[in-house]
């Protein structure tokens, strides 16, 4: 192992690229993280330059190794945003952009693939019964042959984030299960049926390894005398659960990014409808969902009102949260809905103004509607793990907000204990780095090693009504809506 001993970890998200570097000893040296563009060219389409990605990683591993040498990194690993893909030929050049998560373009080949699947083997696959969505692997795949078979025909792999920077900075192709997880069975090998139902599509997948084997050494010119290992990495879900503190059954986290994100580690198998039953890794059984808008809802309520993000914060302290009346309720479905809904078409709306309300109450009203949104998958989680904890780690730019984290206490009505650092995917990564060079035995072992809690916040029992009365008009407010959607 190199001298210096040093292990970066990266988490490429949707908006932003964030690292980590820890010493031999676990002490954290620095982190960082930088912003890329997102391109909306027409309704419905959300893209990125994958290339863009390659030069966020290199200004922020660059930043972080300002006055180290390279030469004594001993690993690297990377976690990413899953549901986005790039095309790429024979050599992992971009043959056109990524495709983000949020993007529903594949919307009609999503609806075929679930009528080919069928429930039979649907139950079958996904311990879930997991229905297939637009920004899934295959549907998007479809989309390509069928829309674009000029690049179909180039396309070498179908890559997500991670795999595209692994590939640039090994040469080789990779990808792991958890990240997969929409083209894997319940062991996580890929559905050979599934893939079949897409002519090409098995030929176009990478292998799959696991998320903490070294994928080979690292080999780029812009670090000539670097030889760290390079290890698989994972989804930032997954990252972000072990890297916010979570290290074992019974324990989970809730991380705010672009998207919520809620995970729980169960001791045994289980499954919900509109949950990710992810495959077992030791004795983890983990259940999780990840919504469509998190912290896309702040920017989207930080151009409504005219200001920026702490601007929309200000707002909404400035509104009443007492308990007196419901207030007005907000449904976050700006660009559809994901777990534990799948519903592409949904769409947002806020419910019960009055002339009375104005830029507070709706600033409150979006936070706490995408408070209310991870409130379901938590309930759907609970289910499907067979365990209700009483406490969550949390994590993400979005939980920063001592407001927002507050009202998630309260709306899901458990304790959240916000961790120091709050880049919890580029933590989770730099654990998984660990593990791939044998510098932590387990996950649990990482986690107690670079993981420390900064604050608490315990959920006021009195607005438990409240929420619990809000979440009932959230549900029964997009069922009534449904109808509007499809307009």
């Amino acid at each position: 192992m190199p001298d210096g001993g040093y292990i970066l970890g990266i988490d490429l998200g949707t908006t932003s690229l964030k690292g980590v570097l820890y010493d031999r000893d676990g002490e954290l040296l620095g982190t960082c993280g930088t912003t890329y563009p997102t391109y909306r060219p027409a309704e419905g389409r959300v893209e990125q330059d994958a290339w863009d990605w390659m030069i966020a990683l290199w200004k922020v591993a660059d930043r972080l190794m300002e006055g180290r040498s390279p030469a004594d990194l001993a690993a690297i690993a990377i976690c990413s945003q899953v549901n986005t893909y790039v095309c790429v030929d024979a050599e992992g050049t971009p043959l056109a952009p990524a495709v983000v998560w949020q993007d529903v373009r594949a919307e009609d080949e999503a609806e075929r693939l679930n009528q080919m699947v069928g429930e039979e083997r649907r139950l079958r696959w996904w311990p879930s019964g997991m229905a297939i969505s637009a920004s899934h692997m295959l549907p998007q795949m479809a989309h390509v042959a069928r829309h674009r078979p000029d690049i179909w025909k180039r396309t070498a792999k179908m890559l997500s984030p991670k795999d595209f920077l692994l590939r640039q900075l090994t040469g080789l192709w990779t990808a792991d299960p958890f990240a997969c997880f929409d083209a894997v069975d319940a062991s996580g090998a890929y559905i050979d049926e599934y893939l079949a139902m897409v002519p090409g599509a098995a030929e176009r997948v990478a292998p799959l390894r696991s998320f903490r084997d070294v994928v080979g050494p690292f080999r780029h010119a812009h670090w000539p005398d670097c030889s760290a290992r390079i290890v698989n990495g994972t989804m930032d879900a997954f990252a972000c659960l072990f890297g916010s503190g979570a290290a074992g059954a019974g324990e989970g986290c809730y991380i705010s990014g672009t998207s919520e994100i809620v995970a729980l580690i169960g001791g045994r198998p289980g499954g919900r409808p509109g949950i990710v039953s992810f495959p077992p890794i030791d004795d983890w059984y983990v259940q999780a969902g990840p919504t469509q808008s998190g912290g896309d809802t702040l920017r989207w309520m930080a151009q409504l009102l005219g200001t920026d993000h702490q601007g929309v914060l200000d707002r909404a302290a400035q509104a009443d949260r007492s308990g007196a009346g419901d207030g007005v309720l907000f449904l976050p479905h700006l660009e559809g809905e994901r777990a534990p809904l799948w519903d592409a078409h949904a769409r947002g709306a806020f419910l019960g103004m009055t002339s009375h309300d104005g830029a507070p109450q709706l600033a409150l009203a979006a936070l706490e509607g995408v408070a209310l949104s991870a409130r379901l998958i938590f309930e759907g989680a609970v289910e499907a793990a067979g365990v209700r904890p009483p406490s969550l780690f949390i994590g993400g730019a979005g939980n920063r907000s001592d407001l927002w984290a507050q009202i998630r206490a309260d709306v899901l009505g458990v304790t959240l204990n916000r961790v120091e650092c709050l880049d919890t995917g580029a933590v989770g990564a730099a654990i998984v780095a660990g593990l791939g060079v044998g510098r932590y035995a387990s996950i649990a072992d990482g986690s107690t090693a670079l993981v420390r809690i900064e604050r608490e916040f315990a959920p006021d029992r009195q607005k438990a009504a409240r929420y619990k009365r809000m979440a009932d008009r959230y549900s029964a407010g997009y069922e009534q809506l449904k109808p509007w959607h499809l307009l």
